[in-house]
């Protein structure tokens, strides 16, 4: 509880915020040592009262440059430890007037630290009234001088807490200033990790679930009665290449799951030149026949984000083909340039006997369906649309309309 967080490097895992930690017990009890040792030099009667001041300038010294990183007593507490004793002491100094002007400077400075780090670090419940009480002590640390002064006029007293109140308000806005970038960059790097766990996702999704559902749909198919040595031979080469393609995609997105910076970059770019490879892999891959009308002059319309999105579509709507309607007699993927600029992508099959009649691809229950549900709002971010439904006479159609550069 009130436990000062750490910066955004610490917890990125660099090591300056921690190095400099360590000098910070070593400043503290050095501060506290120089602020005590005057004590002796003062008046014998004023001596006790010199020790309560250089008490109060110590502690709040050592609360100011202690790391607080755990333990029993953290910054929140230390922090409103250290202003109810200097407040206390404003309103119930005992010693002459002169005496606390030696440690006032020394205080002052030490609660305008403890304010900034109040400021910064605390949680944001504790951070407003804590602040709120150190700034307070902080503006009325010099009326400890100035209302004891023999001359007992207002203008001083008013000064000096004016003095006192602009730095203090500096100080409260550098720390206010910096705690929102931290909460700032602390979105940002929150948001960076969702965007690469939806990419992880969508690679498992779009590329992995692919490779394995033609390799499932070939091994079922190799348990047909009456195969031939070299349909064998060729259906495990298939096999193979399907499996080495998955293991391809599976080694990128574990490299990206451990924020590996070698593997940054190494994910393919796919996009629609890559489609005529995917269409030819999918009907020797246990999948129906399929043809690419890929008008020319299409691929350089897109953006590369895009494309990837196109790219998607197609790879989503053909692994559907195969789940889901694998007694079809023909797959047909256009691109073409549409409306306004845009490219429009289709994926049409001519349908055939459902999955409840052909025993292929046995799934559990439950499983898939949010492959177009998830392209639908990857298609909208990049201000385009995608409709899925049934066509007649018989079939599914699949369009995907993007809009250009």
């Amino acid at each position: 509880m009130h436990t000062e967080s750490p910066p955004p490097a610490a917890a990125a895992g660099f090591g300056r915020p921690f190095a400099a930690a360590r000098f910070r017990r070593p400043a503290a009890a050095l501060a506290a040592l120089l602020l005590l040792a005057p004590v002796g030099l003062a008046h014998p009667d004023a001596r006790g009262a010199a020790l309560l001041v250089a008490a109060v300038a110590a502690l709040t010294a050592v609360a100011a440059l202690l790391p607080w990183r755990g333990g029993r007593v953290t910054l929140g507490p230390a922090a409103v430890a250290a202003a109810g004793l200097s407040l206390l002491l404003d309103l119930c100094y005992p010693g002459p007037y002169r005496l606390p002007a030696f440690w006032l400077p020394f205080e002052w400075l030490a609660l305008l630290g403890l304010l900034f780090r109040a400021v910064r670090r605390l949680p944001d419940r504790w951070a407003g009234p804590v602040s709120a009480l150190v700034g307070l002590a902080a503006v009325l640390l010099p009326l400890r001088f100035a209302l004891r002064t023999p001359q007992g006029a207002v203008a001083g007293p008013v000064i000096a807490v004016l003095l006192s109140l602009l730095p203090t308000l500096g100080v409260a806005g550098a720390g206010l200033y910096l705690r929102v970038l931290d909460a700032r960059r602390e979105r940002a790097v929150a948001r960076a990790r969702r965007e690469q766990r939806l990419e992880v996702a969508r690679g498992l999704h779009d590329f992995v679930a692919h490779e394995i559902t033609g390799i499932v749909l070939e091994a079922q198919a190799g348990q047909l009665p009456g195969q031939e040595p070299e349909e064998t031979g060729a259906l495990l080469r298939r096999l193979e290449e399907a499996g080495l393609r998955a293991l391809d995609s599976m080694d990128e997105m574990v490299g990206a799951l451990r924020d590996d910076r070698s593997a940054v970059g190494t994910t393919r770019p796919l996009g629609l030149a890559e489609l005529p490879d995917l269409v030819a892999r999918f009907g020797t891959t246990g999948g129906p026949h399929a043809t690419l009308d890929l008008t020319p002059g299409t691929v350089g319309l897109l953006p590369a984000e895009a494309q990837a999105t196109a790219y998607a579509v197609v790879l989503e709507a053909l692994t559907n083909v195969r789940r889901h309607a694998p007694g079809t007699t023909g797959v047909a993927v256009r691109v073409a340039p549409g409306p306004r600029d845009s490219v429009e992508v289709t994926v049409s099959d001519t349908g055939g006997p459902s999955r409840s009649r052909v025993p292929l691809l046995r799934r559990r229950p439950g499983s898939g369906g949010t492959g177009l549900a998830g392209l639908t709002a990857r298609a909208a971010a990049h201000g385009g649309t995608l409709d899925a439904g049934p066509q007649a006479p018989s079939g599914w159609r699949v369009v995907c309309t993007l809009p250009g550069r």
